[in-house]
């Protein structure tokens, strides 16, 4: 007779390899043609509001890792709480505007910018835009991402430019929105200012000189032969020097080196005579900052004063402690200049050039002009020290080319108008990690008014008017409102298609000389106002959503960024943040830790590992890892986590397989059923959903990988379904030890399933199809697990930790016996324990020990029995293994004399023969 055809082996139709990268497109188009999303809203309908706002990607190009991290972490938390019990809607966004698109459409050679007009030229940026809206939508759609992808917030849509212009015009309505000359960040290569949230610091070898300007005017402090000396790694900006800056309270000298006198702070004497290469240095006088303000130097290559003015932002920290300046290139430079009334002067114009207020360099790129600056300066005597350093220094993050500080007529947003309301703010929302608050606050504390203004085709324009008469700016709520009203149903474009007197009021007239002829402003907005403008125009339009949302979502760069821009546009209007909680990321590295770069080779893209591996072994990776910080990403770090995604993909298998047969409910075991071991796997059970839960609601993702992973692949593949294998396969079907055991694999897999499905929603739906007796079409419409108090036995826990403890112990000899071919598996041993009296007090306790240590026979010796040779000494115990006596069990494979009493089965043992008899009974009874 054949007796594995007698035993119940595991039986399902769940497959044991994911083919993830064709089958997760097939769920996907389920979710699609099911509707999945609209049924989880409906199904949250009247529960509490959970609201995570999309901070919106730009659309050009498509998705990268850092992409999928984001988008993917805001799914699993969006999942997680819908599962939760809130109503948790999500709406993607894109960001559509701004100079990368403008220069991919110049650079495509399809248009040409010159003979095109403006409005046709933003058609072929729109037409740019959606195209990418789409190709990204798809990817984001791969990688298992669930939200409203049908109605997404696009910021070029007629509806939010409209609440765009609305937000600008209660910022103008509140006296926040102002236009003024001041230095701004200047990016000459894409001829616009930029904002602080456009620049990014890289590498710049710059030359570093040291420069005397001879006094003209002592003013009875310095002698006509002395020369304050300045020190500037900016050569280009001296045609622009207007005075030298020191510190009122610093104290200088007047030294003298090879016949000459020179006066610089004290402090920095030392360091720079090395520098400079002087020797002997005498110091004849001393003097206070402040009392040589109002002295004067000759410009060293022009016919001009200097003036000296003392300023507190003058340091010690490098160069001299007088400061070359510059009105027209230095914020520091702008202000002081300002109380000291030198005006400004900024020969510089869009491109970078010198205009013909720098003589001798009109026409020359300021960076070219840096040597024949020093040459010129070498020539007249002037130079005292030319080098090279390298340093960080400002560039254009979209350019990638260096910046200059250079004063412009721009509109900006007075932040110090309402700063001290956004330093409240910040104290009142939930920041994860803890570090954001100080972060956010010291950018806030510390920012300038924002430069709203750019010099740019492709945006949302500055809805302002000019009088053709007298150049008066014309903006007010009637303006605004009609400006809006107009967008809201024809788009941005309306501007540049429309005259003004189609866009203004009826009526409208200069506030200042009367007249009603007027220009439109050819700038446009940041689009850091654009992006932070989302609270009004997405938040406060969609019904589903709600203001302030509960949670952004971002890279720690966007503090900087959307968090930055958000919550000024929002204190500004609404007066308070638009967000109830800031959680960061960091950003993707390779497997050595290296910033991910194309020529280093070593990016990874989102799409080609879906293709290769499945959406979920990426969404895998991204819970694993403590995505806080910097995180990284190779073959082989995916390979460890597929590895992963295994073991817990097999534990499920097992789990439905051995449920064959089994209906919940109707084979419900009875309470006492159930024996210790159930109800102990039953408690840790319990711990894991506690632990997983409390970890999904601290945004812990990678506690939730650890605990899921340990408990399928430790306490229940290698502990709990180890040893109840036996029960499963060898007892009767309907045997009520092991419908307690089939109740509790049941409970487990409802369990795991539900939790896993916010990181696996491929996986847990292909689960959830194999499940009996659940009622939700999709596991997106279950609740999670709840934390069952009536399974919680501290006692027992204990008691059942420590046996495992010395089960470990145990196995440790098995697996030595079985190296020395001691025994062949397991199930050929007889294990012979020496406990001391404690432990065999406690052993006691187990009747079945021979079950859990999966052996056919256990011999508990008497504390201070002689302990063999061979036996292997632990702490509470010593452990010898022997060959069990008697013959193999043809069914179960237990070790045992019985084998060969049972007549009708004699090569089974007592228990199998007495299960067949009674099995071939009810057969023939049938």
């Amino acid at each position: 007779m054949d007796y594995s055809k007698t035993l119940n082996l595991p039986e399902t139709a769940f497959p044991m390899r994911g083919n993830l990268p064709q089958a997760e497109p097939k769920m996907q188009q389920w979710w699609d043609e099911a509707d999945i999303y609209r049924k989880v809203q409906e199904s949250r309908k009247g529960c509490p509001k959970f609201i995570l706002h999309d901070g919106p990607p730009y659309a050009n190009g498509d998705i990268h890792i850092g992409h999928a991290l984001n988008k993917i972490l805001k799914d699993i938390i969006v999942r997680f709480k819908t599962m939760q019990g809130f109503d948790a809607p999500y709406v993607p966004g894109w960001d559509t505007h701004g100079l990368p698109i403008e220069q991919a459409i110049s650079n495509s050679g399809k248009v040409d910018r010159k003979t095109m007009s403006v409005p046709e030229f933003r058609e072929y940026c729109k037409e740019y835009a959606l195209q990418w809206v789409e190709k990204q939508k798809s990817q984001f759609k791969r990688l298992g991402v669930r939200g409203d992808w049908d109605h997404p917030y696009i910021t070029l849509e007629p509806q939010y430019e409209a609440q765009q212009i609305r937000v600008f015009g209660e910022m103008v309505r509140k006296g926040y929105i102002y236009k003024g000359l001041k230095p701004v960040y200047w990016s000459p290569s894409s001829e616009s200012a930029l904002a602080e949230a456009e620049i990014e610091y890289k590498d710049k070898t710059s030359a570093s000189i040291y420069v005397a300007f001879g006094v003209k005017d002592g003013k009875g402090k310095l002698p006509p032969d002395a020369a304050i000396v300045i020190w500037t790694t900016t050569p280009w900006t001296l045609p622009a020097n207007l005075g030298i800056s020191l510190h009122p309270d610093l104290e200088y000298v007047l030294a003298e080196t090879d016949g000459r006198k020179y006066v610089l702070a004290e402090g920095l004497l030392e360091s720079a005579a090395k520098e400079i290469g002087w020797r002997d240095v005498r110091v004849l006088n001393r003097f206070a900052g402040k009392d040589l303000e109002y002295v004067t130097c000759r410009h060293p290559f022009y016919d001009r004063e200097s003036l000296v003015m003392v300023g507190e932002h003058v340091t010690l920290e490098a160069g001299t402690g007088c400061v070359h300046t510059a009105p027209g290139h230095g914020e520091d430079d702008f202000i002081i200049g300002q109380k000291y009334g030198l005006g400004v002067l900024c020969p510089v114009d869009d491109q970078g050039k010198f205009t013909a207020e720098a003589p001798g360099f009109e026409g020359v790129f300021y960076d070219k002009a840096n040597k024949m600056i020093t040459e010129m300066l070498e020539a007249s005597g002037h130079l005292l020290k030319l080098s090279f350093i390298q340093h960080q220094y400002p560039h254009d993050w979209r350019t990638k080319k260096p910046v200059i500080f250079r004063a412009t007529e721009q509109w900006f947003a007075s932040v110090e108008k309402f700063r001290r309301e956004m330093m409240e703010e910040i104290k009142n929302i939930k920041w994860t990690p803890d570090w954001g608050e100080i972060r956010l606050h010291n950018m806030i504390a510390g920012r300038g008014d924002w430069c709203i203004s750019r010099q740019r085709a492709w945006g949302v324009p500055i809805p302002i008017f000019y009088c053709r008469s007298c150049n008066h700016p014309l903006v007010n709520e009637k303006t605004i409102d009609r400006v809006a009203a107009i967008f809201a149903r024809e788009g941005s474009n309306a501007w540049f298609l429309k005259e003004e007197s189609e866009l203004l009021p009826e009526g409208s007239v200069c506030p200042e000389c009367g007249h009603g002829e007027f220009r439109k402003e050819t700038d446009i907005m940041d689009v850091w106002f654009d992006s932070g403008s989302s609270h009004a125009s997405v938040l406060e339009t969609r019904p589903e959503l709600q203001s302030p949302a509960d949670l952004y979502l971002e890279g720690s760069d966007q503090y900087r960024g959307w968090f930055n821009s958000s919550l000024i546009t929002s204190t500004a209007v609404r007066g308070r943040a638009p967000y109830k909680g800031i959680l960061s990321h960091g950003f993707t590295l390779d497997g050595e830790g290296r910033k991910m770069s194309k020529s280093l080779g070593n990016t990874v893209d989102p799409i080609q590992v879906c293709g290769k591996l499945g959406a979920d072994i990426l969404r895998l990776w991204v819970s694993s890892v403590d995505y806080q910080a910097d995180v990284r990403i190779s073959d082989n770090i995916l390979s460890q986590i597929s590895e992963v995604y295994r073991k817990i993909r097999n534990t499920l298998r097992f789990l439905l397989g051995n449920l064959a047969g089994y209906h919940a409910g109707a084979d419900q075991p009875a309470a006492g059923d159930f024996d210790e071991l159930d109800r102990y796997i039953r408690i840790r059970l319990n711990r894991m959903i506690e632990r997983v839960i409390k970890a999904y609601d601290s945004y812990d993702f990678h506690l939730v990988y650890q605990a899921v992973h340990h408990f399928c692949a430790v306490e229940l593949s290698a502990f709990y379904l180890d040893i109840r294998k036996d029960r499963l396969y060898v007892s009767a079907p309907d045997d009520p030890a092991r419908r307690a055991t089939q109740a509790v694999l049941y409970e487990a897999l409802l369990a795991i399933t539900k939790l896993i499905a916010p990181i696996l929603p491929h996986t847990a739906d292909e689960v959830w199809k194999f499940i009996p007796s659940v009622a939700e079409e999709s596991v997106q419409l279950a609740r999670l697990p709840e934390v069952r108090g009536e399974w919680n036995d501290r006692e027992l826990e204990q008691k059942w930790n420590r046996l495992i403890d010395l089960r470990d112990d145990v196995l440790k000899t098995l697996e030595t016996a079985r190296k020395d071919k001691v025994i062949g598996n397991s199930l050929s041993a007889s294990i012979h324990l020496y406990p001391d009296a404690d432990t065999a007090g406690f052993l006691q306790g187990f009747g079945d020990l021979d079950q859990i240590l999966i052996v056919s026979e256990v011999v508990v010796h008497e504390p201070g029995s002689p302990i063999p040779d061979t036996a292997d000494r632990y702490a509470k115990l010593a452990v010898q293994v022997k060959a069990a006596a008697g013959e193999k069990c043809e069914r179960c494979w237990i070790v045992t004399p019985e084998v060969g009493k049972h007549a009708a089965h004699p090569t089974l043992c007592g228990r199998c023969a007495e299960v067949v008899q009674t099995s071939m009974s009810g057969s023939a009874g049938e």
